[in-house]
Formats: C-alpha cells, sequence, structure tokens
C-alpha cells in the first residue's frame, strides 16, 4: 500500500545536507567532451564513487544514524545489505561511537565485506536466493536491541541520498534531465524529490538492469511488483521488489525507467576507466550505459547523472572489463 503523503519533502534534503557537512564529502562532478560528442548532450557526472566508502550509500546511513537518541546509539545500529550500505553503517556507527551489526548475502563481493569488516562491523551471512534479509534483519534487531536501519526504506535515508542531486544542482545549475541508477529506490525518490522542486520541468529517469527491472514493471502496474531475484552483474540492484516508501515517491516523481543489460554494463565501466579516468562497479555504470546505448531515448541539452559508486575489486574489475573483448 502506498500513501499519498510524502515521505520526504526538500527540506528533509536540506536539513540532511546541513548535517552531513563537514563528515560526508561534496563529491566532484566531472565532465568530459568524448561523451557529450557521443551522446549528444552535455553530461554531468555527479561522481559518488569518490564518495566515502565509495558510494551515495555514507549519505542517507549517516543522516539517519545521527539522529538516533544516546541510549539507542549506545546499544548499537542493524542493517541488511549487499556491500555498499553495510560500508556505509559500518562507517557511520565508528564515526559516532557505536556499534553495527550487518546482515550480508554469502555471495556478497569480498572487497565489500572486508571492507566492512574494516570499519569494525560484525557481519552475519545468508543465502540471498533462499533467505529474506528483511526478516532475518529485524529479527537480529529485535533479539539485540539494535536501531535497525534498512538501506532505502526509511525517510532519513532517502533525504540523505537526496543530497547528492542537490549538490549537483547547486553546482552546475538548470538541468533538463536527471539520470539515477535504482535498486530499492532510496536514492532516485531523494533526488526526484530535489529536482521536481527546484527544477520542475527536468526529467527523472531511473536505470535498472535488464535481469531486475521490479521497479519498470512496478511503475507500469501502478502497484509494486516482485520479479525473481535477479542474476546480474550489477549485484547493488538485484532487488525483487521496491520499497514501499521509496515506490509512493517514485510512482509520483520519476518520468520512466530505461533498461540495461550486462554487457553493455561493462561497455559502460571501461568507457568510464579509459575516457574519463575513474573506476565505476557495475551498478554505478548503469546510468552511463543506458547514455551510450540510447536507452533514454533522445536527450535534451543539459543532462546530470548519478555515478552511485565505484565499490569493484581489482580482480573483478579487470574480469568484467575484459570480458566480451
Amino acid at each position: 500500500m502506498t500513501t499519498d503523503t510524502p515521505p520526504i519533502t526538500l527540506d528533509d534534503v536540506r536539513d540532511a545536507a546541513a548535517r552531513l557537512k563537514g563528515v560526508a564529502h561534496r563529491t566532484p562532478v566531472l565532465r568530459s567532451r568524448t561523451l557529450d560528442e557521443r551522446v549528444g548532450a552535455e553530461v554531468f557526472l555527479k561522481c559518488e564513487n569518490f564518495q566515502r566508502v565509495g558510494a551515495f550509500k555514507f549519505r542517507g546511513a549517516y543522516n539517519a544514524a545521527s539522529r538516533l537518541d544516546p541510549g539507542q546509539l549506545a546499544r548499537g545500529i542493524a542493517a541488511y545489505s549487499s556491500g555498499n550500505h553495510a560500508q556505509a553503517v559500518a562507517l557511520a556507527a565508528r564515526e559516532l561511537g557505536t556499534t553495527a551489526v550487518i546482515v550480508m548475502p554469502e555471495d556478497a563481493p569480498p572487497s565489500k565485506r572486508e571492507a566492512t569488516l574494516g570499519y569494525g562491523a560484525e557481519i552475519v551471512t545468508y543465502d540471498r536466493y533462499t533467505g529474506d534479509r528483511v526478516a532475518i534483519g529485524e529479527a537480529l534487531a529485535a533479539e539485540r536491541g539494535l536501531a535497525l536501519i534498512p538501506p532505502y526504506e526509511h525517510p532519513h535515508v532517502m533525504a540523505g541520498q537526496g543530497t547528492a542531486a542537490l549538490e549537483l544542482l547547486e553546482e552546475v545549475g538548470e538541468l533538463d534531465q536527471l539520470v539515477v541508477p535504482v535498486g530499492g529506490g532510496g536514492l532516485i525518490a531523494g533526488s526526484a524529490t530535489v529536482v521536481k522542486s527546484l527544477r520542475p520541468h527536468a526529467r527523472v529517469i531511473g536505470v535498472e538492469p535488464e535481469a531486475g527491472d521490479d521497479t519498470k514493471r512496478s511503475l507500469e502496474a501502478g502497484r509494486r511488483v516482485s520479479v525473481p531475484v535477479p542474476r546480474t552483474i550489477a549485484d547493488g540492484q538485484a532487488l525483487r521488489t521496491p520499497g514501499e516508501l521509496t515506490f509512493s515517491v517514485n510512482r509520483r516523481l520519476v518520468d520512466g525507467i530505461a533498461l540495461v543489460g550486462d554487457d553493455e554494463i561493462r561497455d559502460a565501466m571501461r568507457f568510464a576507466f579509459e575516457r574519463l579516468k575513474i573506476v565505476v562497479e557495475p551498478s554505478g555504470a548503469t546510468p552511463l550505459a543506458a547514455l551510450l546505448t540510447g536507452r533514454t531515448g533522445p536527450l535534451p541539452r543539459r543532462v546530470g547523472v548519478i555515478v552511485s559508486g565505484g565499490n569493484v575489486d581489482v580482480a573483478r574489475f579487470a574480469e568484467l572489463c575484459a570480458n566480451g573483448r
């Protein structure tokens, strides 16, 4: 069930931005003449692969964790994540002087698992194809008295994620379109809240892997739709169903969803490395893949892209970029 009352507003995102000032990085916006010529537009890449923990997730995790009361903060935090939110909650907990327990799939990328442990968190694993991470996380939090911070289904998380789009607009001014990767929907919900408030004419386009098109199907159906657990290299977008809160925002504010295949994601990762000199993980490369393949349709003059993360280890990056050549 969805609600007609927006779970977040532009003021919530601005409040999150004030809370994150001096804690989260204000990430760079990159340009590429080659990219502009390839796609026929002025493209502005908001590079969250340079964010703390290597992904936008730190914004939402810290915004939510920093609002816990001292007693709850002392008891600790729980979360469930395939990797980036895990690292974000682990680092937020460390910054705030508390502990974190993270539920992660057994097949989470080793680099993300190791980074999460490196930030001091405890990891509890599960099988993503047979287990229910939400149920596991909720049971764990209840058993240990921990505050559960989900990866997207939380107003403070959504507002925190929206600060990336807010910074992008502050830096580049007018945009005609924003292209954002979609997993559970928190990043695009926060981003769309900002864009539709400050640039009402601008379109907001989400990008999903072809194997995990739950948000596209849900928007077309007008209700949340589930798909089989996606098998895709974009592990950060391998979800079955959009969040309830996120979908309540996205069904009103998102203008469309584009789909890209794994080979197209690999091509985008190679392009980012060779032309932009940046390392982008598969989920972070999906918006760039959509632009390079024309999946978003004819582009307007000024297009923003949120490159959501760069957490991929050397061996995996080399394997993905070499595949298909």
